[in-house]
């Protein structure tokens, strides 16, 4: 794994260095420059890949057109619109870009789907490389020592961190696997004690509402309560689950069934195309 940082500067230097010291009969080209193009045509086929970060990722900056198509993924955070329709044209309308915090544009195969990274310190993304724990197959990412502050509700509602969701499956189960549980409830019921008479004085809660956007749900129970009016049957969204190569992976599983964040569905339903398309639905 090749990491270019700051390739505006590093690109500007690298050919500067190369005039300075360049001999009569040398390349015109620096060899640096030369190797780079090398690596990003043919090194994914002895497993060499590169990440490349540019605060402007123009084709003179990157070494050329070329050079530069051969990333299929690119990551937009903060961008204006002239660097939108520089690195990724073919996505449209462009959307707007994010003040959230590690709130990204991934963009591959002509979509863009908006993504939360880790959004670290300098310390802990510092920490986290040199622990070795991702070497390790480990995530790692208990980075905070300092003291917990004091419980805040209001400050608690606003936390965007996520538990670390299982890996999507490689297999594709038994095709009647949503059959199962599909009446099962969706969470678990939960022991209250008794409210007594001295408990009728306690102030509500200031969490708010949970979003129905977040509840996970199995196909059955998707299409019913958050799809019906996108999707025109369940065969459908069980034929885009089987053939849809952006269908959204599963976030759990309840026994046999796979279970789906909705938001995640619901997205996927409002930009699949329509026109051309073998799904039944």
């Amino acid at each position: 794994m090749i990491l270019l940082e700051e390739v505006n500067a590093t690109m500007a230097q690298l050919k500067r260095y190369w005039a300075k010291i360049r001999e009569s009969g040398d390349p015109k080209e620096s060899p640096a420059v030369d190797a780079l193009a090398e690596i990003l045509y043919m090194g994914r086929q002895v497993r060499l890949h590169v990440l490349l970060v540019a605060q402007s990722a123009t084709a003179n900056a990157v070494g050329g057109p070329a050079m530069r198509e051969q990333f299929a993924t690119r990551i937009l955070v903060r961008y204006t619109l002239n660097a939108w329709r520089m690195l990724v044209p073919e996505v449209s309308p462009i959307p707007m870009a994010s003040e959230h915090p590690g709130r990204v544009q991934v963009v591959t195969r002509g979509r863009a789907q908006e993504t939360q990274v880790l959004n670290l310190s300098n310390a802990e993304a510092r920490e986290w490389a040199m622990s070795g724990v991702h070497a390790q197959g480990k995530t790692g990412l208990t980075l905070h020592k300092t003291p917990a502050p004091a419980a805040d509700p209001l400050t608690d509602a606003w936390n965007t961190s996520a538990p670390e969701l299982p890996t999507a499956p490689t297999t594709d189960p038994a095709a009647d696997r949503d059959f199962l549980a599909d009446a099962w409830s969706l969470t678990p019921p939960t022991s209250a004690p008794a409210v007594g008479p001295s408990d009728a004085t306690v102030s509500p809660s200031v969490n708010p509402a949970p979003d129905p956007d977040d509840a996970v749900v199995g196909l059955r129970e998707a299409y019913d309560k958050h799809l019906s009016g996108i999707v025109t049957s369940l065969k459908a969204l069980r034929w885009a689950r089987q053939n849809d190569p952006d269908f959204p992976g599963p976030v759990d599983n309840r026994g046999a069934e796979f279970l789906y964040r909705a938001g995640d569905l619901k997205k996927w339903a409002r930009n699949r195309p329509r026109a051309g398309t073998t799904d039944p639905g």
